[in-house]
């Protein structure tokens, strides 16, 4: 006799209280296996696609897509044990929620049962259909819906493909990489396709339009309206002629190996700077009226994707090289535009770099990213007049500007902090002091 479990909405970590409902993936009937994903949702963090925990039939489901839930709310209901399930498979759920999460459970048993919950998959959602023609081809190895969706709605044909997976498993990230050269081979601008909606659609009523802050916007609503309402924050700016920098760019990229980003090189001066400046690689706990000094820098840089601006974090970057970090920007670069950063990649930042320069400005007043002390913001390098050695020159000029916590430093320390900075970025021999 089948058994009803209910699958409520876990806790996606770092905070999280409630999740928005992008797009189911299953239907009420479908066989669901083990590990297999049943719903898109949205949070303040990230899109996350959240497997269940249970193999069986799916007898509800709770909530219609664009419904905001909380955690701890149900979701959809399973019937384990049911008739057109794999009995062996449904026993007992695999505990686990996402990636990172999970009970712990023996990693023999984990393969196991996901071996037999791929086999549940391709042996009914995967079986050829009416008008398939009888190919015989064998199943198709695609365990989420939501690879097959993506691949049906790009017109691509997944048998032409080699999974990534275990087994020959075909993967979102397969079905990408096949869309993003067939783009490249058209020459066409295809990526965007991949990409979730910007916004939710807006309500208009008597011309005036409305748009829930949710997601992502909604986040940033909360973070920079916190951020301007609990600090007390100061900005200071200076022009820094930037020559050398791209000089030394360019001799860097001029010899084989991966390209370094201008990026890169701020990152690594930031880094140098912290470590003469540790005040501003800090937070403030007013509860316990404290300020937090960080001994390593995770660094936050600004992006901005169609879904919004998001703060993704390299992790350790004040132990990274030039080349490592612009590998790393790009990962995350990549991740934010296509919607697969996890929350673990938006989180945990100490300290900001924000390079607005890319929209064509020179200069701008961060906010601070709460609960961080600073940020730097940098302007775009153009060509300007500039006294060089006691002449009037042309030269690459940036403007630099940090917004800083005035409860952790004074400005005499946030001044040095920018002003060494821009040595720097003037004289990059300069950072040759810190190796």
């Amino acid at each position: 006799m089948a058994q009803v479990l209910e699958f409520k909405l876990p806790d996606l970590g770092e905070g999280l209280t409630e999740a928005e409902i992008v797009r189911w993936l299953v239907q009420v009937g479908d066989v669901v296996a083990i590990d297999q994903p049943v719903v898109e949702v949205e949070t303040a963090k990230a899109m996350v696609e959240v497997p269940c925990p249970y193999g069986g039939v799916v007898t509800a489901r709770y909530g219609e897509e664009g419904t905001e839930l909380p955690v701890g709310a149900p979701l959809l209901t399973v019937a384990v044990g049911a008739p057109a399930a794999d009995t062996d498979a449904e026993t007992e759920g695999s505990g686990n929620v996402l990636v990172g999460y999970g009970t712990g459970a023996p990693p023999a048993r984990r393969r196991r049962v996901r071996r037999m919950a791929a086999d549940v998959v391709t042996s009914v959602a995967d079986a050829p259909g009416p008008g398939t023609g009888g190919r015989g081809d064998g199943p198709v190895p695609v365990i989420s819906p939501l690879v097959r969706r993506l691949a049906r709605e790009n017109g691509l044909e997944l048998r032409e493909l080699t999974g990534s997976g275990r087994d020959g498993l075909i993967l979102r990230a397969d079905v990408e990489k096949a869309l993003r050269a067939a783009a490249a081979q058209e020459a066409t601008a295809q990526e965007a396709t991949l990409l979730p909606p910007a916004t939710r659609p807006a309500t208009t009523t008597d011309g005036v339009a409305r748009t829930p802050l949710r997601g992502i916007r909604g986040a940033v609503a909360d973070k920079l309206s916190r951020s301007r309402r609990e600090i007390p924050d100061a900005t200071c700016w200076v022009d820094a002629d930037a020559t050398e920098l791209m000089r030394t760019r360019a001799a860097m990229n001029a010899v084989a190996g991966p390209k370094i980003s201008v990026l890169a090189l701020l990152a690594r001066i930031c880094m140098a700077a912290l470590a003469r400046f540790p005040e501003l690689n800090s937070s403030v706990d007013m509860e316990a009226r404290e300020v937090v000094r960080f001994d390593r820098v995770h660094l936050g840089f600004a992006a901005q994707t169609e879904r919004g601006l998001v703060v993704p974090v390299v992790r350790d970057a004040g132990a990274r090289d030039a080349e490592a970090l612009s590998a790393e920007f790009a990962r995350l670069t990549e991740a934010a535009r296509a919607g697969t950063l996890t929350p673990g990649d938006l989180t945990g930042g100490t300290f900001t770099l924000n390079n607005y320069g890319v929209f064509g400005v020179d200069g701008s007043t961060p906010i601070i990213n709460h609960p961080e002390a600073a940020m730097l913001g940098v302007g775009r390098i153009v060509p300007k007049p500039w006294v060089h050695e006691g002449e009037l020159a042309v030269r690459q000029v940036v403007q630099l500007s940090l917004t800083f916590d005035h409860r952790v430093c004074d400005g005499g320390t946030a001044g040095g902090f920018l002003r060494y900075v821009a040595d720097c970025v003037e004289q990059p021999a300069v950072l040759l002091r810190n190796l």
